[in-house]
């Protein structure tokens, strides 16, 4: 019997039988079935050839024999049909096996046979339907066993040995079905870790498109919405002297405006620079999403949240701002960061949806009490005309950053303003800068 593992039962055609264990394994395993069933059949065959012709043999030379003379037609006719039966051993174990089981209590040229169709069986069904198979063998063959052998001592010694023969056969069934199993258990280990590393893979692939996304929301909304309102306040002036409204600009001013919006611009593409830097170090550098080393300049902080209000107020922004933080005091981790993301996506949404309404920026914490940044600016009364437009995923992406450091973003409207306030968690333990 063949011990290959994870093999399916086939029928005559080499297809996957019902009940087998293992999986089907394509042309390669259905010519190693072939190969399997061609050789076990030659065994099969040599053995019944040799009991035969010993019959015969011993018939013309006159040698005795224990099997008498009238059984040695029905024996060689069973044996051959037993050879026979093994070609059906894949898609009917159990009927093979049965078959086998009668023929083989009165047939010794079919004992070859029957041990190929128990082993068969016993691999691919269950061990009760072998050793069912067994018990049939068994008793069947008790009239052969007690009166065929000359003496008692000779039929109990058949007895044990064919006991002995039978239940081998089953076991080594037992133990090909029990491999195949493992190893079919190890496959579908093997298959079930494969696709949860590719989830995993996916995982990380959209959370680094969301990590990549935030970076540049971050840095191309606040700059591009600070250059719309330089533009928009040039393009107002111009219009203004066109229709006579006001002077027009001279070239001071001009030049001034001009500077103002090249700056930015200049801003804007240095810190788009330092994102692509610190993205793509982590490249190759796994677990290096926000900690970088390298020529990238570093990370904002709460002490860059200053020059951001400055930036607002220059563009013309009404921001009255408060910082609450003990002396010298730096909170961990990517706090900082995220407390300056805060301010500047509420600055930035200030900036797109209610132009011109009063800002205010608090920031407060220490450690051991949580670090708390609120942005809050008046509601605007109805549709304001020439709304910078936006993708309006800040808030989002915002609520993830917050997510991540273990904090809690809320925002809406309340009491006539629109408040943006986040909770972020500040340590007893504390860098000191």
């Amino acid at each position: 019997m063949r011990t290959t593992p994870a093999v399916t039962g086939a029928g005559a055609g080499g297809g996957p039988g019902p009940g087998d264990a293992g999986v089907f394994r394509g042309s390669g395993g259905r010519r190693r079935d072939a190969s399997a069933d061609i050789l076990l059949f030659a065994l099969a065959v040599l053995w019944w050839l040799n009991v035969s012709a010993g019959y015969v043999f011993g018939h013309l030379i006159g040698m005795s024999h224990d099997v008498p003379r009238w059984l040695f037609v029905p024996d060689a006719v069973g044996g051959a049909v037993g050879c026979l039966a093994l070609w059906w051993r894949r898609s009917h174990p159990l009927a093979v096996g049965m078959v086998l089981c009668v023929v083989g209590a009165f047939s010794n040229s079919a004992t070859a046979a029957l041990v190929i169709a128990l082993i068969g069986l016993a691999a691919r069904r269950p061990w009760q339907q072998a050793a069912s198979a067994v018990a049939v063998t068994m008793v069947l063959g008790l009239p052969w066993f007690l009166t065929v052998p000359p003496g008692r001592g000779e039929s109990i010694l058949s007895i044990a040995l064919a006991l002995s023969v039978v239940a081998a056969s089953v076991g080594w069934g037992v133990a090909i079905r029990t491999r195949r199993q493992l190893v079919e258990r190890l496959r579908a280990d093997v298959r079930r870790e494969r696709a949860d590393r590719e989830r995993r893979l996916e995982d990380a692939r959209a959370e680094e498109r969301r990590r990549i996304a935030r970076e540049m929301h971050d840095v191309v909304a606040h700059r591009m919405s600070l250059l719309s309102v330089h533009a928009g306040a040039l393009a107002y002036r111009t219009e203004r002297a066109e229709a006579g409204a006001a002077a027009p600009l001279d070239a001071a001013e001009l030049g001034a405006a001009v500077r103002v919006i090249r700056d930015n611009a200049h801003r804007a593409l240095e810190e788009l620079s330092g994102v692509l830097a610190v993205l793509r170090s982590t490249d190759t550098v796994p677990g290096a999403a926000e900690d970088h080393t390298g020529t990238a300049a570093p990370p904002p902080g709460i002490a860059d949240v200053g020059r951001l209000v400055e930036e607002a107020v220059a563009a013309g922004q009404r921001v009255a701002w408060d910082l609450d933080v003990p002396g010298g005091a730096v909170p961990g981790g990517q706090v900082g960061r995220t407390v300056y993301r805060v301010v500047q996506e509420g600055l930035t949404n200030t900036r797109k949806h209610a132009p011109g309404a009063r800002v205010g920026v608090r920031v407060r914490g220490g450690p051991g009490r949580d670090m708390e940044v609120s942005v809050t600016s008046v509601l605007p009364v109805g549709v304001v005309p020439g709304e910078i437009p936006g993708a309006g995923a800040g808030l989002t992406g915002l609520a993830e950053r917050v997510a991540l450091e273990g904090g809690e973003l809320v925002h809406g409207p309340a009491g006539g303003e629109f408040r943006l306030v986040a909770t972020l968690p500040w340590p007893e333990v504390s860098e000191v800068s």
